[in-house]
């Protein structure tokens, strides 16, 4: 389409919002974070999808859990550029799942689609994170084979939060901790007396990684739901209006920057 014909079609103001003033503002914000504090380790909280498709004239909500879902693509590129080592994606809560067969029927389509397809292009080490055993059995299949099938590979790990809840995963850890020490002929009483957080944390779903530095939620919603609710202890918060379709990079940077702007303080 000609330039001026799109122009027409979206508006004056919004085509020089995004081709004329975006640019230059994203190599601003770029140039602002040469040297700055990165995070290791984004949390990001994929919010607003039915909202935006009905905000765009969509006539099936569904939709936007698809273009969100083409959306993880980009995001997973800004975090690669920015030297983030770990991200975390919640796609589906443990409370998504009473949602209506019909509704959750398709969403999970979405994400075991979202999943494989993320796989196939062999450029990320994926991670299933999240109560497996209360998803449908191809939805379990659909992570445990994207888990497998980019084992081994270099650079960024996604964890994808499917079926998960922050209180289910604490309770899961325990819930593992005990059993382990229990198969090894311990007694309640040796393991409360050696219990400690550093225990716990061995046996999250994200053992082994960094906790979360920042923590991203769109939308406009200003709470974490449960998300990384141990993990993200010390995390800084970033939340965004935009809905997660509608997410740019320009976003996405002015996170890093307002990550970067905070003092981390421990211990209050």
């Amino acid at each position: 389409m000609p330039v001026r014909a799109y122009a027409a079609r979206v508006g004056v103001r919004a085509f020089v919002k995004r081709y004329l003033l975006y640019p230059g503002y994203e190599r601003r914000l770029s140039r602002q974070l040469v040297g700055a504090a990165r995070p290791r380790h984004v949390g990001v909280l994929l919010d607003g999808n039915r909202r935006w498709a009905r905000s765009v004239g969509l006539a099936d909500v569904n939709d936007g859990h698809r273009r969100g879902a083409d959306k993880i693509v980009e995001l997973l590129g800004w975090c690669e550029d920015a030297k983030v080592e770990v991200v975390t994606l919640w796609l589906l809560s443990t409370d998504n799942l009473r949602r209506s067969s019909d509704e959750l029927e398709t969403l999970l389509d979405v994400i075991e689609q979202t999943v494989t397809d993320l796989a196939r292009r062999r450029r990320w080490q994926l991670r299933g994170v999240g109560a497996l055993d209360l998803l449908p059995e191809r939805t379990a299949v659909a992570l445990k084979q994207a888990e497998e099938r980019t084992a081994g590979i270099a650079g960024l790990q996604v964890n994808v939060a499917v079926g998960y809840g922050g209180r289910r995963e604490i309770a899961d850890a325990v819930r593992a901790l005990l059993t382990e020490h229990a198969a090894r002929g311990a007694s309640l009483e040796e393991v409360a007396g050696f219990l400690d957080v550093e225990h716990i944390a061995e046996h999250l779903y994200t053992r082994g990684q960094p906790d979360p530095d920042l923590i991203i939620r769109t939308s406009g919603e200003q709470r974490l739901s449960g998300f990384l609710l141990w993990q993200s202890a010390h995390s800084e918060f970033y939340f965004c209006d935009a809905y997660w379709p509608a997410f740019r990079r320009v976003d996405f940077l002015r996170a890093l920057r307002a990550y970067a702007d905070r003092h981390r303080r421990y211990g209050g």
